[in-house]
């Protein structure tokens, strides 16, 4: 059953719509059950919803909807969503990653940290299943968790001036795939030949929030050769 959300206004066009105050896979369910059923709505006034960890934030037209309407519109879905109990399912994605090396600096760092050997750490992070929280930082960006405890390691302290697109790195008990050059302070262990974000296509994101997502490890060979084919 579902607790009941909490709902919040932001400035005098948007809305923000709360699920409990810890991140977990039940709250982030609900946020992107909500935001589907907002979706198939099509509830005139609303200009965008970006779904988060543990809530759901709501743009909307006030000169197309007023404030007190759009919550009830919305608190209506949330009803229909407890009664039936919906589950917000998406797809399962399988990332291939060369790990170790040029691709994954930090690899031998985390390691090092945790008493295992770079094998070991490739094992454990390949032998999950990641579910795709949110999207942010940059477009396209998924943070993911949870990692196995043995691996969990803190950011870097001083964040590189630029990380790599495809970079897969971790933070704490989160993982992450940098979907674009960008600064970050992930530590790297490893790059997939995958883009993730592209403007051009439709969607324009490769995840998305619900997604549940596996690590393939690959050879250096397969990495490079899946990016020339992608240049072809």
């Amino acid at each position: 059953m579902y607790a009941a959300a909490r709902y919040l206004p932001l400035g005098d066009c948007a809305l923000l719509i709360e699920f409990g105050n810890t991140i977990n896979p039940t709250a982030n369910r609900k946020v992107i059950s909500l935001d589907q059923a907002i979706a198939r709505a099509g509830i005139k006034g609303i200009e965008e919803t970006v779904p988060t960890y543990r809530s759901l934030l709501v743009r909307y037209d006030p000169t197309k909807i007023a404030y007190g309407q759009l919550i009830a519109r919305v608190k209506d879905l949330e009803d229909t969503m407890e009664k039936s109990s919906p589950e917000a399912i998406g797809r399962v994605v399988t990332i291939p990653v060369v790990y170790g090396g040029e691709y994954g600096p930090d690899l031998g760092f985390v390691a090092q940290c945790h008493g295992l050997a770079e094998e070991q750490v490739v094992k454990l992070h390949s032998g999950q299943k990641y579910r795709v929280y949110m999207l942010g930082f940059v477009a396209g960006f998924p943070y993911m968790g949870e990692v196995a405890d043995e691996i969990a390691t803190p950011r870097l302290e001083t964040p590189r001036v630029k990380v790599p697109a495809g970079s897969v790195g971790i933070a704490e008990k989160q993982t992450g795939i940098y979907s674009c050059e960008a600064p970050g302070g992930w530590r790297i262990i490893g790059r997939t030949p995958l883009r993730l974000f592209n403007p051009h296509q439709e969607p324009p994101t490769l995840l998305e929030p619900g997604d549940i997502v596996t690590f393939e490890p690959i050879s250096e060979n397969a990495f490079k050769a899946s990016i020339e084919e992608q240049t072809r």
